[in-house]
C-alpha cells in the first residue's frame, strides 16, 4: 500500500472517529486570536488536505469586518464567535461568505446559535461519516472504483452546492429596482481616458 492510499485510509479512519465539538464543549471562558486558532486547527483537521489553512488571523478580522462574524469582546472570542467560526469554515468551500451570512442570520432569527449550533455540528457529523463509509467500502476495491466513486462524490457535491445556491437565491430579497435614468458612458460624463 502507498504512503498517499494510506493516508487516506488514516482519514477515513478519523472521520469514522470524529464527533464535532458540542457547544457545551466549546470554552467557556473567552479565548485570545491565538487560542482560537488551535482550536479550530484540531477540529477542523478533518476538513482540510495536509498542508491547507482552514483558518488564519487575517480571515478572522475579514469575517468580523465583513459581518460575518461579531466583533470580539476586547479582544476576546466567546462561544458565539467559536461556533460561528467553525460553521464559516465548514461551509465556506461550498458556499460564498455573503450566502453563509445570510443563511447563519436567517437561522438565527427563528432559533438561538447554541440550537442552530448543535443542529450544525449533528449533520455535519452524519453526513462525515455517511461519506468515510462510502470510502470505506473501497479497501478491497481496484482503482477504477475508486476513482468512479471519486467522481460521483465531485458530482453529489456539485449538485448539491448548485441546489444550496438556488435554495438561498429564491429566500433573498430582491435588489432595489434600479433607476430608470439611462447610464451615462465615460465620454458623456466628460471622462477623457
Amino acid at each position: 500500500m502507498g504512503d498517499k492510499e494510506e493516508k487516506l485510509w488514516q482519514w477515513v479512519d478519523s472521520v469514522l472517529h470524529y464527533e464535532p465539538i458540542s457547544w457545551d464543549r466549546l470554552p467557556e471562558l473567552d479565548l485570545y486570536m491565538d487560542q482560537v486558532i488551535t482550536l479550530m486547527s484540531k477540529e477542523l483537521d478533518p476538513f482540510s488536505l495536509e498542508g491547507e489553512r482552514l483558518l488564519t488571523p487575517s480571515m478572522i478580522n475579514n469575517y468580523v469586518k465583513d459581518g460575518v462574524l461579531p466583533r470580539p469582546n476586547q479582544k476576546k472570542y466567546g462561544r458565539e464567535h467559536l461556533s460561528r467560526l467553525l460553521m464559516i469554515c465548514t461551509l465556506k468551500s461550498v458556499l460564498s461568505l455573503p450566502e453563509i451570512d445570510s443563511t447563519l442570520r436567517g437561522l438565527t432569527e427563528v432559533q438561538p446559535i447554541r440550537d442552530l449550533y448543535q443542529d450544525f455540528a449533528d449533520a455535519q457529523n452524519i453526513a462525515l461519516k455517511e461519506v468515510a463509509e462510502r470510502v470505506e467500502g473501497l479497501s478491497d476495491q481496484g482503482e477504477e472504483t475508486m476513482y468512479q466513486l471519486a467522481i460521483g462524490l465531485a458530482l453529489e457535491a456539485n449538485a448539491r452546492r448548485i441546489a444550496a445556491a438556488r435554495i438561498l437565491d429564491s429566500l433573498a430579497p430582491d435588489p432595489p429596482p434600479e433607476s430608470k435614468e439611462p447610464r451615462k458612458s465615460r465620454k458623456e460624463k466628460g471622462d477623457a481616458s
